[in-house]
């Protein structure tokens, strides 16, 4: 299965519309990643990580369309769809594949417009949650919806990818989050209400969407060539968290903790993907819920040093390049930023490389493999 996941395009560093590529033959090396994020043994290299790429920044550097309908097809279908994922993670240096099990939650409170990002498909939309309206809003609301059973989660993706991925080459899998899935569901500013005026409606929620992650999580934890658990549980906002500390505490971090503690029954470690302002919960995150790394910092709330001078002896650090700065900086200023933020990182150990938070449709892709350049060329 080896060739199927090779990136054939001669890359070496030439350059085509601007752009310098990276990776031919890439030998992944996933021990390497576990070391940077969990220890501080030796290393081979700097790690590179990210939560997502948009499907446009994908389908630029294959030079093809991701075969996204597969998803409703055959498995021959899905293994192409497989194979071209594993292809870019090869080509930009990835010492893992991202997947997930599909949950299926559904929601109603949507919004779209027009997708005008650089690299977006033309007549595109982009979608958000609408805060202001729900899918779930009353009890009523909650008895009608049709909640995912756990027999029903599909972990197809994961078992097609097991086969198809290389060897020095693991999982990272997981869902979005424990938080992040109540608030879709009731709509920011109903939940909010509801927290004075339903708590038990509350509870009901967090009960539920709890325990059909962590299903998940566990028959996901189990299956073969799964090396990562992660989940993307945005909690904060610039100045703070969404809710009250002590509402986290008795809601969303237990079940967060469940799905780390089945991470760590298995064997594998943890990374925490959260967006905001989470001083004020750190401390939970790390000693409580247990999670080994922790992803996404932006330099108006938290530049990526601060944050690993207070945690890394800790947990692993992972990110904080930026993304403006990528969207809107010269080459040479994201290239500057790389050198400082791997100068203050990386001598230390546990530090993985890659932006703030992810790779976009309306990002400088020469900015972004800037970084990546930057990174291979660091010496430790």
């Amino acid at each position: 299965m080896q060739c199927i996941c090779i990136c054939i395009i001669r890359l070496f560093f030439t350059k085509r519309k601007g752009l310098v590529y990276m990776y031919t033959n890439y030998q992944p090396d996933f021990e390497n990643l576990r070391k940077a994020l969990t220890t501080n043994e030796p290393l081979s290299r700097i790690p590179q990580w990210e939560l997502f790429h948009d499907i446009e920044v994908m389908e630029f550097f294959l030079g093809e369309k991701l075969a996204f309908d597969a998803l409703s097809g055959d498995g021959a279908a899905k293994d192409k769809l497989i194979s071209q994922i594993l292809r870019f993670q090869l080509m930009h240096g990835y010492d893992f594949m991202r997947t997930s099990p599909l949950v299926g939650f559904t929601f109603t409170n949507r919004k779209s417009t027009e997708n005008t990002a650089e690299h977006a498909k033309e007549g595109s939309n982009r979608t958000w949650v609408d805060e202001s309206s729900s899918t779930i809003s009353s009890w009523e609301d909650f008895e009608n919806y049709k909640w995912p059973k756990p027999n029903e989660i599909s972990y197809e993706l994961i078992e097609r990818s097991a086969k198809l991925i290389p060897d020095g080459m693991k999982m990272a899998v997981g869902t979005s989050g424990v938080l992040e899935n109540v608030q879709w569901l009731m709509g920011y500013e109903a939940m909010a209400f509801a927290v004075y005026d339903d708590p038990d409606l509350i509870a009901a929620m967090f009960e539920k969407v709890g325990s059909i992650l962590l299903s998940a999580y566990e028959n996901a934890a189990q299956m073969d060539k799964v090396g990562m658990m992660a989940m993307g549980d945005d909690m904060g906002f610039k100045g703070g968290t969404l809710f009250a500390p002590d509402f986290m505490r008795k809601y969303v971090f237990p079940w967060q903790k469940k799905c780390v503690d089945v991470a760590h029954k298995n064997g594998h470690f943890f990374v925490l993907h959260s967006c905001g302002n989470l001083d004020d919960i750190m401390d939970d995150l790390i000693d409580y819920v247990g999670i080994d790394a922790k992803h996404s910092f932006e330099d108006v709330i938290t530049p990526v040093e601060e944050a690993y001078k207070k945690y890394h002896k800790r947990i692993g650090i992972v990110g904080g390049l930026d993304v403006d700065l990528i969207c809107r900086g010269t080459e040479e200023e994201v290239r500057k930023r790389t050198r400082e933020i791997l100068e203050a990182c990386a001598p230390g150990g546990r530090y993985a490389m890659g932006s703030g938070n992810s790779v976009t449709n309306y990002m400088n892709l020469n900015n972004y493999l800037a970084m990546h350049d930057e990174t291979r060329k660091f010496k430790l």
